[in-house]
This record gives structure tokens, C-alpha cells and sequence, in this order.
């Protein structure tokens, strides 16, 4: 019988906005029955956009992952919390940080952190050229 080793549960930030919830399903999985990889980065570019909207009031494109981490595998059923906070805001770009925490089903109200990434995006016009982010 194999052991898998426990992992210590985690308190949620409270100096971040939760700005996704989200439960994967069967049909986001991989061969290896965990949820694919590029699932979890569609899931924490929406999470991350979330923030830089506020400031860039209009149009604007994701322009660099900055850092990905995958720590744990996801599994189905997880219930993730995607919380985001703002570490740099240049004259057209926003940097953020995502931290992606998972509620597993079978053991909820202790969480563990699966992801984390830091995002850069740009604020842009009608033609897609980089504008300056309103200073309102």
C-alpha cells in the first residue's frame, strides 16, 4: 500500500482579492487523470485579468507569464479559489500575482496552494497598439 505524503493545509491571504471560484470537471482532465496543465493557465489568465480591468478601463491583452508554478496536481472536484493582487502597475502594463488555492472535495475547509503565477498585461486601443492606463 502506497503512502502519499499529507500536505499541510494552508491559511487563504487575506491581503489578496478572491477573484475566481471555480470546480474542475471530468472532462478537463489529462492521460494521467489530473487536470491538464494548460486548463488550470486558462482558468488563472481570466483570474488575472480581473484587477488590471479596474485600471485599464477598456480593451487589453495578456503579453507575458512572467512565472508559472505548478506545486500540487488538481484534482477533479477540487474547488479552486484563484486570488490575485496587483505588484506593479508601468505607464500602459500591469504586473500581478495570482495564487491558486484548492478546497479538495473530500476534505473541505483546508486548503493547499496548487499554482502560482505573475501575469503582465497591457492596456490597448481599438487597433491593438499599447495605450497609457487612465490615472483615475
Amino acid at each position: 500500500m502506497s503512502h502519499v505524503p499529507s500536505t499541510p493545509a494552508v491559511e487563504l491571504p487575506t491581503d489578496e482579492d478572491l477573484v475566481l471560484k471555480v470546480i474542475p470537471m471530468p472532462g478537463d482532465c489529462n492521460a494521467n487523470g489530473d487536470i491538464f496543465g494548460g486548463w488550470v493557465m486558462a482558468q488563472v489568465d481570466q483570474a488575472g485579468s480581473v484587477l488590471p480591468a479596474r485600471y485599464t478601463k477598456g480593451r487589453m491583452a495578456t503579453v507575458a507569464v512572467n512565472e508559472f508554478i505548478f506545486k500540487q496536481p488538481v484534482k477533479v472536484g477540487d474547488i479552486l479559489s484563484f486570488f490575485s493582487k496587483v505588484s506593479r502597475i508601468g505607464r500602459t502594463s500591469i504586473t500581478v500575482v495570482v495564487t491558486v488555492y484548492a478546497e479538495r472535495y473530500f476534505s473541505q475547509g483546508q486548503y493547499a496552494k496548487v499554482t502560482e503565477a505573475t501575469l503582465t498585461y497591457v492596456a490597448i486601443d481599438e487597433n491593438g497598439r499599447p495605450r497609457e492606463i487612465p490615472k483615475d
